[in-house]
């Protein structure tokens, strides 16, 4: 059996999570209108975990995963494309917030109601109880290093 015959009948872990994040970025990108203007899904590490009153960009790398830099990037991307801005930190006059303006606000809640959709329609497709399961083993697997032990 030819190698890409293998993976497409046992695809490996890498090929499934990838089928799954794809099929996700397209239904949202349908489902909120967007095109190749506005926020990509690579803007996602910033807007998913941006919270309403501010984020510092530090904070914005840790919890998606992402360099500072990377991080830095979209976020020059975003205030570019009007859906954030950077704002002094009223607790640490030296940092900055990550804040979104009233464009990035509405994005950010569409984007919620819109995967909440998503999620209410693989729940519907595999059973309430194994999605619930599967989210929760994705999750552990998610906080799992590759090359740490047990």
């Amino acid at each position: 059996m030819k190698r890409s015959e293998r993976k497409q009948t046992d695809p490996d872990l890498g090929i499934l999570v990838a089928r799954a994040l794809f099929r996700v970025q397209r239904a949202m990108m349908r489902d909120l209108g967007l095109g190749k203007t506005g926020p990509q899904p690579k803007h996602g590490a910033v807007l998913a975990y941006l919270d309403e009153e501010g984020s510092r960009a530090t904070d914005l790398a840790s919890l998606s995963g992402q360099h500072k830099q990377v991080i830095g990037t979209l976020v020059d991307e975003l205030v570019e494309m009007g859906f954030v801005e950077r704002q002094p930190d009223p607790s640490d006059r030296r940092a900055k917030l990550v804040v979104p303006t009233d464009r990035g606000l509405e994005r950010m809640h569409r984007s919620d109601e819109v995967m909440a959709a998503i999620e209410r329609r693989y729940a519907e497709a595999v059973g309430e109880e194994e999605f619930a399961a599967f989210k929760a083993t994705l999750k552990k697997i998610s906080e799992i290093s590759p090359g740490a032990p047990g």
